[in-house]
């Protein structure tokens, strides 16, 4: 997925993409297929990122490279084990009638995400429209070479957000997040729907993405996913 904006680097039995140009940095992962990293080969990768000054993040599928968990964990890092989860398209349910699909990144993508992830999980919270539109007043919109959704509710504005991205016939979905106060109200599945209906459009073959956890996993689980498999997410503890 990082290929067409990134340029890569081997180490051992890593390979390191770093971000040529402006967006999110990206990690490290096992050589594919067949890569069995050693320590030496994260410590390597750990002390590269540092000098690059971008985040110490791996990330692979449990189920093709499983004796990197413990490898990460001796290197110092802490890893998340993620629900993988892929579409069948027979599951998707009917679009939500205030979920738009845009070419262009608004403001709102990033500051209603950041303030999702804030409080992460499935839970309903008090950070709402007031803090989003605060934040709002210092952000500006980014250009994108992807895709996004926003579940826009008349008089309530936006309170639900996602991004697709696309390589080739492949599309990953990331960064579905919903502000606290709007929870349990199905924003989240129904911006993920959309994101993954709007690739189905678009010629994708595979959309996949992966699950915080067991319970945001079921989110996506009522909107037509299942589960694949496992991604390992590894940064240093904190």
């Amino acid at each position: 997925m990082p290929r067409p904006g990134s340029r890569v680097e081997d180490h051992g039995e890593l390979v390191l993409f770093v971000q040529d140009g402006d967006g999110y940095p990206f990690y490290a992962r096992p050589r594919f297929p067949g890569g069995r990293p050693a320590l030496a080969d994260v410590l390597a990768v750990r002390e590269r990122q540092r000098e690059l000054g971008v985040p110490e993040a791996f990330e692979w599928v449990h189920e093709t490279t499983p004796g990197l968990h413990d490898v990460a964990v001796e290197a110092g890092l802490e890893v998340l084990r993620a629900p993988l989860l892929v579409l069948d398209p027979q599951g998707l349910p009917e679009p939500h009638p205030h979920v738009r699909v845009l070419g262009t990144r608004p403001a709102e993508v990033s500051v209603v995400a950041e303030l999702a992830f804030s409080s992460p999980g499935t839970a309903a919270g008090e950070t709402g429209a007031a803090e989003r539109d605060a934040a709002l007043a210092g952000a500006t919109p980014e250009a994108t070479r992807h895709r996004h959704a926003v579940a826009d509710l008349p008089g309530e504005g936006v309170l639900a957000v996602g991004t697709a991205q696309r390589a080739g016939d492949v599309v990953e979905i990331v960064g579905i997040g919903t502000l606290p106060a709007a929870r349990r109200r199905g924003l989240g599945g129904a911006v993920t729907a959309a994101l993954a209906r709007d690739a189905l459009n678009r010629g994708a073959e595979l959309v996949f993405l992966s699950a915080g956890s067991p319970e945001i996993a079921r989110v996506y689980e009522r909107v037509g996913f299942r589960r694949a498999g496992t991604a390992c997410i590894a940064a240093p503890p904190g």
